[in-house]
């Protein structure tokens, strides 16, 4: 992980001079006009960029990037509300397919993960909410009739002044809908008969009215990487299936089977079964998986511990339920050499990867690959200027796909360097990106196995580790033993010190740049 780089800065202090504050309330007095109380962010830096820029860009690629509309008559989404980082891009994927509606009202049904007080629903009825981009009003009549005619429904908004699962929605929606009201809603317990009373409510209520209903949830927490798409298919089959008590009770039999650290299937049930039961008033009959992934798909990091995200749209008009997106692609065989055409793949994955998060703290997520591109291999990204090193991070086990590897590493080679001050956005065209593909990595039994120049080396000796590429001992001219007492001195040992007691790993690596494709 990226140390540090999504912790949200301290807020910048403000002091204004009393006069001005007198000034401004009169005006308002004077003007009639009555205070509009808004809700500030509050996971603004940490769940997606705190810059206003930043946050319109990052929005507008994750739009650019989302899978093409379905053509489907959607009255409400399934949608994750993780970091941009991780969830973005599926999360993009669902409003896709209601992008150009002209909604007057979204309904965001949000999980509750700050107040274990809430056994009822939340209903937030006056004002707006605030992001970087600004304001969005709540429709506050139609917040009104929920609270007037569900009596599980309370105007008591404690459990939302730090929920980040409606607040992550909402940058999608003033991009999409900059002339949409909310209704911020959060429910506070999976109880299907609450649940569905409420969407009853709610579908009697939004009759006749362009409004769209978006259950915020993510899926699995926190099993391994193929636990989770195991669950979250049975999950999200379910949830196509727009019945209720099969999806709740779906939900109960995995939680069962004592699957390794599923600590949930939906940390967003509640609002799942409550937009299901509305869907189902407003004349939805099917659901449609329109998108899949979890956090293995989208960041080479560790797969032992994943979160899944779904992107669902309940739909009116014919058909059944339609789970398609789940069909994963399958990789290539055991690996061949890369040919020219995924060695310039790479090379632009790796720029484009860097580029976005340096521009909007998200990456595109590395999908559409040819399947010699989903093939599990170590992978090693150096950046270069004027031929100087400038940042050179990797990953060498070989248990994410190359694509996914490559993006990602560039990512880390970046910003993530000790050696160097993170890359620039202005400084990025002048860098030249190099990649090495590795092949599995074997032990030897000492330096006699190890040929200098066409070995990477692994050394490990006394609880300490150091790792050379292959290009390294040819760049700096080194043999054998010079490249032996170098990797040593890496390690924070003293030369010499792979004579006795060292343990030597080497693998070979096929090495590329984009100065090869100029």
């Amino acid at each position: 992980m990226i140390a540090g780089w999504f912790q949200a800065s301290k807020a910048r202090r403000c002091q204004f001079l009393l006069p001005v504050l007198i000034a401004g309330c009169l005006a308002a007095a004077a003007s009639g006009q009555r205070a509009v109380r808004a809700r500030p962010p509050a996971v603004a830096g940490q769940f997606y960029p705190a810059d206003a820029a930043r946050l319109k860009l990052a929005v507008a690629r994750l739009m650019e990037d989302a899978l093409p509309p379905r053509g489907l008559e959607a009255v409400a989404l399934v949608v994750p509300h993780a970091g941009y980082l991780y969830s973005g891009q599926t999360c993009a994927d669902g409003y896709n397919q209601v992008k150009g509606r002209g909604y007057e009202t979204i309904v965001v049904l949000g999980a509750n993960h700050t107040s274990a007080d809430l056994t009822g629903i939340s209903v937030y009825a006056n004002g707006a909410w605030r992001t970087p981009l600004g304001d969005v009003p709540i429709d506050e009549d139609l917040a009104r009739s929920l609270l007037t005619q569900d009596p599980d429904c309370t105007a008591d908004t404690s459990a939302q002044e730090k929920e980040h699962s409606i607040e992550v929605q909402l940058p999608f929606i003033q991009t999409l809908f900059p002339e949409a009201r909310i209704v911020p809603v959060v429910i506070g317990m999976p109880e299907p008969a609450m649940c569905s009373r409420f969407g009853d409510t709610l579908a009697k209520a939004a009759k006749g009215k362009r409004v769209l209903i978006v259950a915020s949830s993510d899926l699995s927490h926190f099993p391994a990487y193929e636990d989770a798409v195991n669950v979250d298919r049975q999950t999200l089959e379910a949830a196509a299936g727009m019945d209720p008590g099969l999806f709740a009770g779906r939900i109960r039999r995995l939680m069962g089977h004592n699957i390794r650290n599923l600590g949930t299937c939906a940390c967003g049930e509640a609002p799942i079964l409550a937009a299901m039961a509305a869907a189902r008033g407003l004349g939805a009959a099917r659901g449609v998986v329109v998108s899949y992934c979890n956090t293995g798909d989208v960041v080479a990091e560790d797969r032992s511990r994943v979160v899944g995200y779904g992107a669902v749209v309940f739909a009116a008009g014919p058909g059944e339920a339609d789970t398609k997106a789940l069909d994963r692609p399958k990789p290539a065989p055991p690996p061949a050499p890369l040919q020219a055409a995924d060695r310039r793949a790479l090379l632009d994955l790796a720029r484009a990867s860097l580029q976005r998060f340096l521009a909007t703290e998200t990456v595109p997520r590395p999908r559409h690959l040819a399947p010699r591109l989903l093939t599990p291999q170590g992978v090693f990204v150096t950046l270069k200027r004027h031929g100087e090193l400038r940042g050179c991070i990797g990953h060498l086990p070989g248990d994410f796909p190359v694509g996914l590897t490559t993006a990602w590493m560039a990512v880390q080679a970046g910003v993530n360097d000790p050696r160097f001050p993170p890359v620039s956005l202005k400084e990025l065209p002048g860098l030249e990106i190099e990649i090495s593909v590795m092949t599995p990595m074997k032990p030897v039994a000492g330096a006699g196995d190890i040929v200098a120049g066409r070995d990477g080396v692994v050394l490990r000796k006394g609880g300490r580790s150091a790792v050379f590429l292959p290009q390294v001992a040819a760049e700096q001219g080194w043999g054998l033993t010079e490249m032996l007492d170098n990797l040593c001195l890496k390690a924070g040992l003293t030369p010499g010190c792979w004579k006795s007691g060292a343990q030597f790993t080497v693998f070979q690596a096929e090495v590329f740049s984009e100065r090869q494709f100029k």
